[in-house]
């Protein structure tokens, strides 16, 4: 996996930058809140509004980079990223930065979704050994982030956002040095194929088995931070904050990396893809279950969301092997499909658990996002006949074939 052509580094490299900004913002959420005045449901719509146009805009995304080109697709969305980062930060009030954030997301959208495709197209060892990689410079991307914003989140609110705008020009400039001229699309996506994507039944089961998996994912990633801050001062911590909820993350991240690359492809090639799946939703909706019941218990929430990285990284290497070839569908398009459905159900989570929380308790949110995976379940029950494809044995990539996507992407 690690024998690959720089063009997949610049891109892996870039990924791990872009998705820092995921999880960058965790350990600040209660600075926020209580610096710019914001209730605790305003403060989460800054994941609302990121998730919400990074999932709206994968739709078209195909769209866009099958006439634009993947390189110059992959440009502008980091640029985007640049821009609205900086104004992010430069921010005077909690309404300026969650409309920033919804704009980097949509250069988030460009930028992830295209990689995906671009990675997948130009790896060696085949889609699994490239998605693989993806979901590794993912879960680097979701542990470097919290980390950074509690370092940076310690000095000001203000300083994640002007880093991760530094981090990711450096990131612009990897893919103008180290990506190489990709050739240009020999076909133009219309801008309804994403659309018509989900008459595929296996792609709509995952993609549905996606969404409410997010739910449950974000709930955890989006709304810990503050029951964990209220835990942590009522049993005495009175100076944690940003640097002690980044490194919490961080420690989240760092599980969700490792058991992407090396706990997922041993536990599908003993289980198989969907019973992995069942398996890895089953223990997430325990593990929120425990937070729910337990929400007082400051180590029971630090345990609980550590301990919940481990399956969510099995669950976003699986799942995403899955949606990438579970059908004859282009991967551009597949990936524009799945990706657009799994950052919807991201984006309701926040919004809603803060106002779940607010007028019910603040067990509610992880009621709520276990009921969400036991959904995902029901989900691929019901479409499991669409899916039975999934755990065959391939037949392996001819070796020529899988030179000549190299030596395009690396020319």
């Amino acid at each position: 996996m690690l024998r690959q052509p720089k063009s997949v580094w610049a891109v892996a490299f870039a990924c791990v930058i872009a998705f820092m900004g995921i999880g960058l913002v965790d350990p600040i959420l209660p600075a926020i809140s209580a610096q710019l005045g914001a209730t605790t449901a305003q403060t989460e719509l800054l994941f609302t509004s990121y998730l919400l146009v990074t999932g709206l805009a994968m739709f078209f995304t195909s769209f866009v980079s099958s006439r634009l080109g993947a390189k110059p697709t992959l440009l502008v969305g980091l640029a985007l990223i640049v821009l609205f980062a900086a104004l992010a930060g430069a921010s005077g009030s909690v309404n300026e930065v969650i409309g920033f954030r919804a704009g980097w997301g949509l250069g988030n959208a460009l930028f992830i979704s295209t990689a995906l495709a671009t990675i997948v197209g130009a790896a060696s060892g085949g889609a699994d050994r490239a998605i693989i990689l993806y979901e590794a410079a993912l879960g680097l991307g979701i542990a470097i982030g919290p980390l950074l914003g509690g370092a940076l989140g310690s000095i000001s609110w203000r300083g994640p956002f002007f880093g991760t705008a530094v981090l990711m020009g450096v990131g612009l400039l990897a893919i103008v040095v180290l990506l190489g001229k990709i050739p240009a699309p020999t076909t133009r996506v219309p801008l309804s194929a994403t659309f018509r994507a989900l008459r595929n039944p296996a792609l709509l089961t995952l993609g549905l088995t996606a969404l409410f998996y997010n739910f449950g994912f974000f709930s955890l990633l989006a709304y810990t931070p503050f029951p964990l801050e209220t835990a942590a001062k009522s049993a005495g911590y009175a100076d944690f904050g940003a640097h002690e909820l980044g490194l919490i993350f961080c420690g989240w991240g760092l599980c969700v990396a490792i058991t992407s690359v090396f706990v997922a492809p041993r536990l599908t090639a003993r289980l198989g893809r969907q019973r992995t799946l069942y398996a890895m939703l089953v223990l997430l909706a325990l593990d929120l279950a425990a937070m729910a019941v337990l929400v007082d218990r400051l180590w029971v929430l630090v345990g609980c969301t550590i301990g919940g990285g481990l399956f969510l990284g099995v669950m976003n290497t699986v799942l995403t092997e899955s949606a990438m070839e579970a059908t004859e569908l282009p991967r551009a398009v597949a990936s524009s499909t799945y990706s657009g459905i799994r950052f919807v159900g991201g984006a309701i989570a926040p919004a809603l658990a803060g106002v779940l929380a607010a007028a019910i308790s603040p067990a509610a949110p992880y009621v709520v996002g276990a009921a969400a995976l036991v959904v995902a379940i029901g989900v691929l029950l019901v479409g499991r006949q669409h899916l039975a494809h999934l755990d065959a044995h391939p037949e392996p990539e001819p070796v020529d074939e899988q030179a000549a996507v190299l030596t395009a992407a690396d020319s």
